[in-house]
């Protein structure tokens, strides 16, 4: 399936800016199941520098700096991705693979693969997340020994979308993982720092994936330019076995209209814009747009 990615991130600041400097997570990353174009980057007011890298878990960066004086900025990226069948599915693993049991012995093993060593750091508190027994306490009664360990996380998905309520008013980006288990709200962020948290407090690697999720209108109905957004979920190693993506959010496992944008411990790893400004005043707005259209086979 092909897509054509369209995001446009708009500010507008109170006095005027002298100069910003900013790193975005907007160019989707390769993967195994998803290959990309050269994606077209356009910020208004024109860059005085700008360059292109890869960080430290292989998401594509685009690092640009103004010293030109001005009070709006937009940054507008345009990227067609492929996605392949090639997506570790685990539908045909729910019940036959690893165990909860089998994969703790894997992950402490004396002899460890590179994945697996690289893996284990995903076991760790991370700035946004961590580890609490009050985490532990929700989703252990999802788990079990000779429980296979992504038919446990299936379950420890379906819990969290049943039990908690898609609310943007409740949260910000900053509210504390504890007070969005407490009062049971939140949105895709919220819920994916959720079931990471959850995951590592009980032993299992888990780390948070950002990008995009194609949305279908009604039937019927014709799709309206801008309505799609950034989406977040994550993803849990098995040694041996790999990464598996599960939704919280929509209680899905990702197989064809996820679009990886960047991974990471936490969403502070890959938030879309990072950076720092001189002036600006004391209030700016922002407006992000995003279009995910699927494009025609040639």
């Amino acid at each position: 399936m092909k897509y054509r990615i369209r995001h446009i991130t708009h500010y507008d600041y109170d006095q005027v800016v002298n100069a910003c400097y900013n790193r975005a997570h907007l160019l989707p990353r390769e993967t195994a199941f998803q290959s990309t174009s050269v994606p077209q980057v356009i910020i208004f007011p024109i860059p005085s520098t700008g360059s292109r890298r890869v960080d430290y878990f292989g998401n594509r960066e685009y690092h640009f700096a103004i010293h030109e004086p001005h009070k709006e900025l937009s940054i507008e990226v345009i990227t067609d991705v492929n996605l392949s069948g090639t997506r570790i599915d685990p539908v045909g693993q729910l019940q036959y693979g690893n165990t909860c049991q089998q994969v703790k012995e894997l992950l402490n093993s004396q002899y460890l693969d590179v994945e697996t060593l690289y893996a284990r750091e995903f076991l760790l508190d991370s700035p946004m997340i961590k580890s609490t027994d009050n985490l532990l306490a929700y989703a252990e009664e999802c788990f079990s020994d000779s429980k296979p360990l992504l038919s446990a996380v299936r379950d420890l998905t379906n819990k969290i979308y049943t039990t908690f309520e898609y609310d943007p008013s409740f949260t910000t980006i900053m509210t504390p993982l504890d007070e969005v288990l407490k009062y049971k709200r939140g949105v895709c962020q919220d819920f994916a720092h959720l079931a990471i948290g959850c995951l590592r407090a009980l032993g299992y690697p888990a780390r948070y994936i950002s990008g995009y999720l194609e949305t279908l209108p009604p039937p019927g109905e014709k799709k309206l330019v801008g309505v799609d957004a950034s989406h977040a979920w994550f993803s849990v190693y098995s040694p041996g076995e790999g990464w598996f993506e599960f939704d919280p959010t929509n209680d899905t496992i990702p197989v064809g209209q996820h679009i990886v944008t960047a991974w990471g411990r936490d969403y502070s790893d890959v938030s879309p814009l990072r950076g720092v400004i001189l002036g600006g005043g004391v209030s700016q707005s922002l407006s992000v747009s995003v279009d995910v259209a699927r494009l025609t086979e040639s």
